[in-house]
């Protein structure tokens, strides 16, 4: 048995660029940044932030909303697999790129930091009807909009053990 899933929260590090095609499918490309926080040790050596830059792949309907929501410097959570691909340049050298394939991705982002608004989607599976889901704003009851402008002092639920 083995296992590909990736999972990775990030930012994006550049507007995606989506493709459409003939038969109505679409495919959106597009880099994430991940970062670890640099620290320092107990002697005093400092350890910099570390980042990794992520090719991501979404395809047919998360493509989509890719283009229609995702912009530059949102942040995402992301699953999906890794798949490795490799071509030959021009000067005949072989050349390989590691890309994530979504299969998942909610936007983190707040509402009012860009001009998308804030979405979740989610990547069928083969044989599933495809639907959109709607964005978060209009998925919200008005209670939760609400309950997130009680100031954290006033709400009982802090009072809970875990």
């Amino acid at each position: 048995m083995s296992v590909n899933k990736v999972i990775l929260l990030g930012n994006v590090g550049q507007d995606p660029r989506v493709k459409y095609f003939d038969a109505g499918s679409a495919v959106a490309t597009f880099s994430l940044a991940t970062t670890e926080r640099g620290y320092t040790l107990a002697n005093g050596t400092q350890i910099p932030d570390r980042t990794e830059w992520h090719n991501i792949v979404a395809s047919n309907r998360l493509a989509e909303i890719v283009d229609k929501y995702v912009h530059k410097g949102d942040k995402l959570y992301l699953e999906g697999k890794i798949r490795t691909r490799s071509y030959t340049d021009q000067a005949g050298a072989t050349r390989y790129v590691t890309e994530v394939y979504v299969d998942n991705m909610e936007m983190l982002s707040p509402k009012g930091t860009n001009p998308g608004v804030a979405a979740s989607a989610q990547q069928p599976a083969a044989g599933q009807p495809q639907q959109m889901q709607q964005p978060q704003q209009m998925q919200q009851p008005q209670q939760t909009q609400q309950s997130q402008a009680q100031p954290v002092q006033d709400n009982p639920a802090d009072d809970l053990p875990f």
